[in-house]
């Protein structure tokens, strides 16, 4: 019996055998576990009760057959890719990437000898040039990071199953709840787990999901570097993901009312977010996700200094890095995500020194709206 994302974020990998009547599964804070248990438990190996039952249920929720969770998105992203490549092979990317994706994969991908290729992943006539004989991989966000982009997913699926390649996306913006990538066909999906999927700012992890055979080599190349995650923030993540669903129905809605609210201001240059019809790619949006999200970015007609006050001005989102908590923040990508780019790197990707970006928390909608309002006046 198949159920709703709603329910099994509640109820997947939770045991049958409460723990002395537990309603939720205790912290087993322990590091090892005694030889009689089979197979050989132990944190590095990520085979524990708390990381067992989120990794059931990160399965579950994106229709994979296998997930691992990990100490950090990082380490979901660098495990996931050292797995797949090989000193010698070569990747494709999507050029507009997360500052931090960006920095591993030129420069410690590059020490190994791995080479990378960035295509344009809204241009599928242009990626079969960037092949080489020992392509393994290409690897895309489903929404990018900060200016919003969406690329042709469904092309780079095609593709990879054409070519042999392993197709990786980072899901962390839309979460399992608006786009399933692996039930899509995409052979992992990654994720920083300290954002959507713990929603509430009090952990650092990551998440592999995808084919049991590549969750599985990445689990080996892990075990190697370790990156697990605690018993305690296992359990904090499991907590959080029982209310992904409830909560991504809040940053949905509170972040298309915002954005739509900023498009019409004067001040305003411009705002990216997919759920608007002035975004490019709005109906591919559509009618891939079940939502468009809880981020926003926007440029102010006053450049740096107009983005520097409204900043100041806000008084309900925290200025702040990261992204997908209870609470909304705001950050300029130039000195956080996308800080480790040289100025050049940035304006060839369009991220300017005064773009803004907006976590959108689920406050009251209104309330935002309102203080965005008396900011920006």
């Amino acid at each position: 019996m198949s159920h709703s994302i709603d329910t099994v974020a509640i109820h997947a990998g939770e045991s049958e055998q409460r723990v002395d009547g537990a309603v939720r599964l205790p912290i087993f804070q322990t590091a090892m576990y005694a030889h009689d248990s089979k197979p050989l438990r132990y944190i590095r190996y990520n085979n524990t009760p708390n990381q067992q039952i989120i990794n059931t249920k990160l399965a579950l929720m994106e229709g994979a057959e296998a997930a691992l969770v990990t100490g950090s998105g990082m380490t979901a992203i660098s495990g996931a890719l050292l797995s797949v490549l090989k000193p010698g092979d070569h990747l494709l990317a999507q050029s507009s990437l997360y500052g931090g994706t960006y920095s591993f994969v030129t420069s410690l991908l590059d020490d190994f000898g791995i080479g990378v290729t960035f295509i344009d992943a809204d241009r599928p006539d242009t990626w079969e040039a960037g092949l080489r004989p020992r392509t393994r991989a290409i690897y895309v966000e489903s929404i990018t990071n900060p200016l919003l982009e969406v690329c042709d997913l469904e092309a780079v699926v095609a593709f990879a199953q054409a070519k042999g390649l392993v197709s990786i996306i980072d899901n962390t913006f839309t979460s399992p709840f608006n786009y399933r990538a692996v039930e899509h066909g995409f052979d992992l999906s990654l994720h920083s787990a300290t954002k959507y999927l713990n929603g509430h700012s009090d952990i650092v992890a990551g998440a592999i999901i995808g084919r049991a055979d590549l969750v599985t080599r990445s689990l080996h190349t892990l075990k190697h570097l370790g990156g697990a995650l605690d018993p305690h923030a296992c359990f904090l993540l499991n907590r959080g993901l029982q209310t992904l669903a409830l909560r991504m129905r809040a940053h949905n809605a509170n972040a298309l009312a915002l954005a739509q609210f900023l498009a019409k201001h004067r001040d305003v240059s411009r705002v990216n977010y997919p759920g608007l019809p002035s975004h490019p790619r709005h109906a591919r949006a559509r009618q891939l996700f079940n939502g468009f999200g809880g981020m926003v970015s926007i440029e102010l007609a006053g450049g740096l200094s107009a983005a520097s006050r409204l900043i100041e001005r806000l008084r309900l989102p925290l200025f702040a890095p990261s992204l997908g908590g209870v609470e909304s923040l705001v950050t300029r990508p130039a000195m956080s995500s996308h800080a480790s780019l040289t100025p050049q790197e940035r304006a060839r990707i369009g991220i300017t020194d005064y773009l803004v970006r907006i976590s959108v928390g689920i406050e009251g909608t209104g309330d935002l709206i309102a203080d965005f309002d008396q900011a920006l006046s």
